[in-house]
């Protein structure tokens, strides 16, 4: 009896020790697409985040604390990103949420942690309204902050493409009807009506539309010398192959997510001289890029990353927020925020060195002096221009205001 019990007391101990451990873990909610069309972004977002914390832990964590990822597999569904937001919250007790790979489902979801007061780090999505949804004078604080490139930067840098540095006055608009979609429509034909050019043809599609010749033939009738696209790598796959049913070539110019692997692969050589802004191309351009892609292609057992741009930020949203954390002393979720808008220490990024990334007024890690033009050559992403690789072998900084 007495042995029993003694059993009984040190496996209560050991229960209960194991019970304080896991109490001392720093909870991190991730959520993103792991399934359907948007899921090669999701899973390099995921898995560049995984890596990012397997290293910190393995240095020690943060203030001697692990970092546990909470992981959800939004879908792409906006309604189930609300879902996952309040679970997040009342469930799981994280204290902030990394991820949205997909503009809806970031605006949807976001609120809830807004309103929680607990810190959300975008790092995929780009809809340019994400950061701007909880700005004075309406709120007192806002908690989301963005390390991808806005559609605003975006979309200027597509029309400069198109129009400046290649001379094309004729040129339709396709985007997907989602919110991305549309919202970067929107952002496209400001651009292009800043340069005093309007679209020969603006034209829609859903997701999993697998037909694009209505579209694609009122664009080729109204004289379209290239196809400004937003969408995702499946459609826009749909896109390229449906111009070569046509025997139609004009030259594809979009938003990054020309270079998800399902683009590329669905596309196979229609996909070639596809062109698109990216904040990060898989090239060992500098010793951290070196590092990163060696260290994930390790990891994961694989060549080419299905989306690099993804992956890096995914991974680069970890450490940001773990600096907070350290710097803040504390995992309470307005603290975070504010050693986010005042980060002290210089942090080496695979996309940037991030020196003062965000401030009171300002959530966006991302300037225009960051992404660069990327071109579909065979089957992988590769710098457009010899000069943006010349210049990637020094990690860009954010351009100061």
């Amino acid at each position: 009896m007495k042995s029993s019990r003694f059993v009984a007391i040190a496996t209560a101990a050991v229960l209960a020790t194991t019970l304080a451990a896991k109490a001392e873990d720093i909870k991190i909610g991730l959520s993103g697409p792991y399934t359907g069309g948007s899921s090669s972004m999701g899973v390099s977002m995921r898995d560049g985040a995984r890596l990012a914390v397997e290293e910190i832990n393995a240095a020690g964590g943060v203030d001697g604390k692990k970092l546990v990822l909470i992981e959800r597999d939004d879908e792409a569904k906006n309604e189930l990103g609300v879902q996952i937001a309040q679970e997040m919250i009342n469930k799981e007790g994280v204290v902030a949420q990394l991820g949205y790979i997909n503009t809806g489902v970031a605006l949807a979801a976001q609120r809830f942690f807004q309103d929680a007061k607990i810190p959300v780090i975008t790092n995929v999505a780009t809809g340019t309204a994400i950061t701007q949804q909880f700005k004075a004078p309406d709120y007192d604080a806002n908690f989301v902050f963005r390390i991808s490139a806005p559609d605003s930067i975006q979309a200027k840098m597509i029309t400069d493409e198109a129009v400046d540095k290649r001379g094309f006055k004729k040129v339709a608009i396709l985007a997907d009807s989602t919110n991305y979609g549309q919202l970067g429509r929107a952002d496209l034909e400001a651009a292009l009506k800043a340069k005093g050019i309007t679209p020969v043809a603006v034209e829609k599609f859903n997701i999993k539309d697998v037909d694009m010749t209505a579209q694609l033939l009122k664009a080729k009738e109204a004289g379209a010398e290239a196809i400004l696209t937003y969408g995702i790598g499946p459609e826009l796959a749909q896109i390229a192959n449906g111009m070569s049913k046509l025997g139609w070539k004009v030259p594809l110019i979009g938003s990054w997510t020309l270079s998800m692997a399902s683009f590329i692969d669905n596309a196979g050589p229609n996909s070639e001289g596809a062109r698109m802004p990216q904040t990060f191309i898989q090239s060992p351009s500098t010793d951290k890029r070196k590092a990163f892609i060696a260290a994930y292609q390790k990891k994961y057992n694989i060549d080419r990353m299905l989306s690099p741009v993804s992956a890096a930020q995914g991974y680069d949203s970890v450490f940001l927020l773990a600096a907070a954390i350290k710097q803040a002393g504390s995992t309470d979720g307005d603290k975070i925020r504010l050693a986010l808008e005042n980060l002290n220490e210089k942090l080496e990024g695979v996309v940037q060195l991030y020196d003062k990334p965000f401030s009171a007024t300002d959530h966006e890690a991302v300037t225009s002096n960051i992404p660069v033009f990327g071109e579909v050559k065979g089957g992988r992403v590769v710098y457009a221009y010899d000069d943006d690789k010349t210049a990637s072998s020094k990690l860009p900084s954010k351009l100061k205001q």
